[in-house]
């Protein structure tokens, strides 16, 4: 007898066994690491992947929203310019009111003010006239005086009294 049969390529059947038997624990060994290994492995990777998407999704949604807030903020800002626009365009137009009041209250006061101290320098030159014609008057009577004593008639009293005011002048008991 043959003590060895020859099999495949002349291998020993044992080997041949032996080798399937690996081939098939290896095969075995193989799906029990991809339920116990693999598949957990990838599905961490996929669920890593699915999140990193998430995330990049909620990254876009994000800039988008900060896009809009700030297209709303700069509209904001312009508004609030125009607003502050108006409200200095209407302080200047009450301080020009305010000004054209003033003015016109200054002009009213001071031709009130020249009005009075005209009244006021008539007045003056009124009393300065009475006061002229009293004095006038103490000079004429100063006058009669000397007439009555040197015994000269009302002809001469006059024509003296009247060549007086001709040297003192109108224009200066008057102004």
């Amino acid at each position: 007898m043959l003590a060895e049969q020859t099999f495949l390529f002349n291998l020993d059947p044992q080997l041949v066994f032996d080798a399937i038997l690996l081939a098939v624990a290896v095969f075995f060994l193989y799906l029990l690491m991809s339920y116990l290994l693999f598949n957990p492995a990838r599905k961490m990777l996929k669920d890593r992947k699915d999140r990193i998407a998430g995330e990049i999704e909620d990254a876009k949604a994000d800039k988008e929203s900060a896009a809009a807030l700030k297209a709303e903020y700069e509209a904001k800002l312009k508004e609030v310019d125009k607003e502050a626009e108006t409200i200095l365009s209407e302080a200047r137009q009450k301080a020009m009111k305010n000004q054209d009041r003033l003015i016109q209250e200054a002009k009213e006061e001071a031709s009130r003010i020249i009005k009075r101290a005209q009244e006021e320098a008539e007045l003056e030159k009124k009393h300065a006239m009475d006061d002229m014609k009293q004095e006038m008057i103490a000079v004429a009577s100063l006058m009669a005086q000397k007439v009555v004593s040197a015994s000269i008639d009302t002809k001469i009293q006059s024509t003296l009294v009247d060549e007086t005011l001709r040297e003192m002048g109108e224009s200066t008991w008057q102004s």
